[in-house]
Parts: structure tokens; sequence; C-alpha cells
């Protein structure tokens, strides 16, 4: 369980992301009511290996910002999803997602620095958190403290993440599964827009190859929502819309290359790990429509159209 926590909070926190132009935060659209947990009779649960194993073939966070900075990309505000009306957002659903997505903001504001601009969304994080019955563990006060003084990034990314930590460990561990699936699904569909968004206008070969390399990460994230897609119309019209992505990387081919292998020391004992290289074929054309219906998605789940 402790690695598949630290994994999804080191997405949900480094994840670089973005927003659409507009301002105003959802304010109808996707409104059905959405039970925390659902009844063991309606889905097959996940072991936590399971899911471990789902979280951890997401892409790295890190890897992704480390790319988009030696590109050279700045900081723009306008990748960050708007916190005006989030106070309005009434089913648990929307809350968990938004929770994911203004988490990864949250850490796309970290990574570049941008310590000072991050007390709005960590305010709406807690509300959301509050919200969801989940603020007791998110230490607001001393997030804001160390983002208002940039005083210290390793120790503002460390309580951030275990904050989350301490939140999907609880989620999972009274039954509430499918409001963590949720803020996976949210943080990975904001890396998706942002990678695909700033892919169209520089091309860059290794950002190409990370958004390629998510159709495999797709299947995974699918089966992480299979099991509550039919809870109610909010999770069916979700599970629909990743589906719809999905459809866009038919046409994608993904094959893997044998690298050099590699001795290290594990226990201390040297043991011989083998690397593999993906090799991903995508046209423009497949890009420009995985950008596209991947927009689309998120300005659904933010705006409601």
């Amino acid at each position: 369980m402790t690695g598949t926590i630290s994994k999804l909070v080191t997405v949900i926190l480094l994840m670089s992301v973005c927003a659409c132009g507009d301002n105003s935060a959802r304010q109808g659209g996707l409104s059905f009511p959405v039970a925390d947990s659902v009844p063991a009779g309606e889905a097959v649960k996940l072991s936590d290996e399971a899911v471990a194993d789902i979280v951890q073939n997401i892409a790295s966070p890190v890897e992704i910002a480390a790319i988009l900075q030696s590109m050279e990309v700045p900081f723009s505000a306008e990748y960050l999803a708007p916190t005006q009306g989030a106070d309005r957002l009434t089913t648990n659903f929307q809350k968990a997602v938004m929770l994911g997505i203004y988490g990864a903001d949250l850490g796309y504001l970290n990574m570049y620095e941008k310590t000072g601009n991050s007390v709005d969304v960590l305010s709406t994080i807690k509300r959301l958190a509050d919200g969801l019955r989940v603020g007791q563990y998110f230490d607001f006060e001393t997030l804001k403290r160390l983002s208002v003084s940039k005083s210290n990034l390793d120790s503002l990314l460390f309580i951030s993440v275990n904050s989350y930590n301490q939140i999907d460990e609880y989620l999972r561990d009274n039954n509430r599964g499918s409001i963590s699936a949720l803020m996976i699904a949210g943080v990975w569909i904001e890396g998706q827009y942002l990678a695909s968004q700033v892919a169209l206008g520089n091309h860059d070969e290794v950002l190409r190859d990370r958004i390629g390399e998510q159709k495999i990460i797709l299947g995974d994230l699918l089966m992480l929502l299979r099991p509550y897609r039919e809870s109610s119309a909010e999770y069916t019209s979700l599970y629909n819309m990743m589906e719809t992505i999905a459809g866009t990387y038919r046409d994608v081919r993904i094959t893997y290359r044998l690298g050099e292998p590699e001795t290290v020391e594990q226990d201390g004992r040297l043991v011989m790990v083998q690397h593999e290289e993906s090799i991903v074929e995508m046209s423009d054309d497949q890009l420009a429509e995985i950008a596209a219906i991947s927009k689309d998605v998120r300005t659904k789940l933010i705006y409601g159209k």
C-alpha cells in the first residue's frame, strides 16, 4: 500500500498541468450525485498490488517537467485551472476530480518555483479536501507559510506529498477508492492536456514519445476506473470520455527494443538489470487528434460544457 500511495501523490503533486483561458470555473454540466464507495456486489475491487502497478506505469511527472524546462517552455498562469467558482462544486465526483487537478497545479507552480502564487490554489485544495471529509490530513498552514516565504522547495514538496499520502490511504482504507481513482484521473487529464498542447507548437521527440506512450497508460487508467463506471451517471460519462481519448490512439504504434544491460547493487549483491526502449510511431495528424480530444474532455470536466 505504501508504494501505491507514494507513487500516486508524486503524480498528483508534480505533474505539469494546464488550463483553458476562461477564468470561470465549472458551474453546471455533470452534476449527478455519486456515492463515495461502491458496494462490493457492484464492482470487483483491484488489489493494492494491481493499483500500485497501474500508478507506477504513469509517466514520471518530474520527467515531463524536466522536458518542458529543457525546451525552455516558460511558466504561464494560463496553464492553471481557474479557482473561481470552486466553492460551487456540489458533488463529491466534481470535488475529487478537481482536487487532483488543483494538486497538479500546485506541483506545476512548485516545479517552476512560483511558490508565491500558490496560496490561492492551496486554499482551494483545502476547501475541496474539507468537502470530501479529508481536510484533516492537509497541513494548510505550514504549506501556506512555506509558499509565501519561498523558503524551502524541498520541504514544500515533501509536506504536500505527505498530505496527499494520508488522504489517499484514508480513502482506500475506508472503502472510498472511487474518490482516489478520480483524483488520479484528474491529474492524468491535466498532464495530458499540457503535454499535447505544448507538443503542437514545439516539435520535441522526447515529449512526443511521452505522449505516444500514454496509449499504454490509458489502458491502465481505464482498468482503474472500470469497477466504478456504472456507479453513477458522472462516472459513466467520465469512463466513456476516457475511452474516447483511448480511441484517438488506435493507430499509434509502440514497439520495444532491448537496451544495454546494466549491473547494479541491490541489497549488497550485484544484479543484472535489462533495460528496454520504447519506439513510438505517431504522425502529426494523430498528435493533433489526440490533443483536440484531450482538450475537449478536460474542458467538459472543468467547465461542464
